[in-house]
């Protein structure tokens, strides 16, 4: 297996995540939410072997009052967080550091939280370079890699493009996409199987079906045809 250095992991997780459609709605604009950003890239943290470090390197607390319809006597603090983020490679111990400010306005004892959230949040978006511009934008690469998927005639090239794409894996059309050529991959080898005439032949489709042996309908189509062979006999 090649060995990456830790700028040669981030810019595997910087191909990898090409785009993120705005999720949330909030104030009137709509914004891409922090679950969706670790969605994206913390399995592709994971499998790197990578850890990122924060930490606040100073906080200004600044308090604001102002009336709205429904409180005339509003109250809440503006935090400003100037925040250190540190990529840390596990395996060899290497260090990036990034300082990385942001604000945040929220009742007094969320001001400092708010900031800290949004720092995160931003920091990986313009760390990875993750463009956030248009609505439907997400993962530009999975239109690619679903041309792929539906091309597979084997279970172990499909296994290969599961394995190969984690940050996709929570996608519902990655997923969608993989699901619908494996059930489509199985109902073909079912019409192979149902076809057999020698017990031979169940053993090498057995055989050459490894990625699909615990799926029950590719088990019970195997079983099914054992019994009705040995009926014959």
């Amino acid at each position: 297996m090649e060995k990456l250095n830790l700028y040669q992991k981030l810019h595997k997780i910087q191909c990898q995540v090409m785009g993120l459609g705005k999720d949330t709605q909030g104030n009137n604009f709509k914004y891409v939410s922090g679950t969706k950003v670790l969605d994206a890239i913390k399995p592709l943290m994971n499998q790197y072997g990578i850890l990122l470090k924060m930490e606040v390197v100073s906080i200004e607390n600044q308090r604001n009052d102002y009336a709205t319809k429904s409180n005339p006597n509003k109250s809440e603090i503006l935090s400003k967080v100037m925040m250190k983020f540190t990529w840390i490679d596990v395996e060899t111990g290497e260090k990036d550091e990034n300082l990385f400010g942001a604000n945040g306005q929220n009742d007094w004892d969320k001001g400092v939280g708010s900031a800290m959230t949004y720092a995160e949040r931003y920091f990986l978006l313009k760390f990875f370079h993750i463009a956030t511009d248009e609505d439907d934008i997400d993962n530009p690469k999975i239109g690619e890699i679903i041309i792929d998927i539906e091309a597979c005639t084997e279970g172990e090239k499909l296994q290969e493009i599961w394995n190969n794409n984690v940050s996709f894996q929570t996608d519902a059309k990655f997923k969608q996409a993989v699901t619908n050529q494996i059930n489509k991959l199985i109902d073909e080898i079912i019409i192979d199987i149902e076809a057999c005439t020698e017990e031979a032949q169940l053993q090498e489709i057995w055989n050459n079906n490894v990625s699909f042996q615990t799926d029950a309908k590719f088990k019970q189509a195997v079983v099914k045809q054992k019994k009705k062979l040995n009926e014959k006999k």
